[in-house]
């Protein structure tokens, strides 16, 4: 797999040539900016995740991770900029997009009133999942809540909330699956259990953009590692060429 690596630190720019991908591109990012009323928080992005990839996006609080997952999942529209999933203009084509993606959130974008059965039926008939009853049994049964099938979200703990975010993600089989510290509030078991799901997505060529603020983690469970630093993409490379000290070094550099 080819492409490039690039630290950006103050004037100095170092980049790596490696070979290119020619499989195609789950995202394309370009020019991408977002203000929050005087803010600025992305400042000009650019990046390329390609089909079958796994990106970890590391950076401090408040660096842009999440403004831009939620732009990504065509929640908030950017101020400047493109972006296009699997070719598809994500403004142009916004309803064929978010087909296409799955997103898992602090948030878990559950409506509390509904039971968990209920919930994942709103979201098939959104997505028009075929077989929507199947569907929804089936996930439930895969994430561990079968039993609470027909009770309401409100009486979840956080760790069944988010493992019911994770079926609401899967419903549709998306391509792309956006995680944003997707592993919030889950046990030992639920750890296990998301990084199955997220095998078997990756198994079936599937892109998975993720943040985390857990060094190891990026490293074990991703092929490209990008930093945000003052709304800038400040070092972008594949993971087999890092190795943990590297990056926390990597990590020290471009965020101070």
């Amino acid at each position: 797999m080819n492409g490039t690596s690039s630290i950006m630190h103050g004037d100095r720019t170092v980049v790596n040539s490696n070979t290119v991908n020619m499989q195609g591109s789950a995202i394309e990012i370009h020019g991408l900016k977002k203000s929050f009323g005087l803010k600025p928080i992305l400042r000009g992005i650019d990046l390329t995740l390609l089909k079958g990839e796994r990106m970890a996006l590391l950076g401090a609080n408040g660096t842009g991770k999440t403004t831009l997952l939620r732009i990504l999942a065509g929640l908030t529209r950017p101020n400047a900029g493109s972006v296009s999933i699997e070719g598809l203009d994500s403004e142009q084509y916004a309803q064929q997009t978010r087909h296409l993606v799955g997103f898992v959130a602090h948030q878990p974008y559950l409506y509390e009133e509904l039971t968990a059965l209920e919930n994942l039926l709103f979201f098939a008939r959104m997505y028009t999942v075929a077989n929507p009853q199947e569907r929804a049994r089936e996930l439930l049964q895969r994430v561990g809540l079968e039993r609470r099938t027909h009770e309401r979200v409100s009486t979840f703990s956080r760790g069944q909330l988010q493992r019911l975010s994770w079926a609401r993600a899967l419903l549709h089989v998306p391509h792309l699956l956006l995680l944003d510290e997707a592993d919030t509030g889950l046990d030992q078991q639920g750890h296990e259990l998301i990084n199955a799901l997220l095998a078997e997505h990756t198994a079936h060529n599937g892109s998975t953009l993720f943040t985390t603020h857990q060094l190891e983690r990026a490293l074990a469970d991703s092929d490209k590692i990008v930093l945000l630093s003052g709304g800038h993409v400040t070092y972008q490379g594949e993971t087999k060429a890092l190795t943990l000290d590297t990056l926390q070094q990597i990590y020290r550099e471009v965020t101070q």
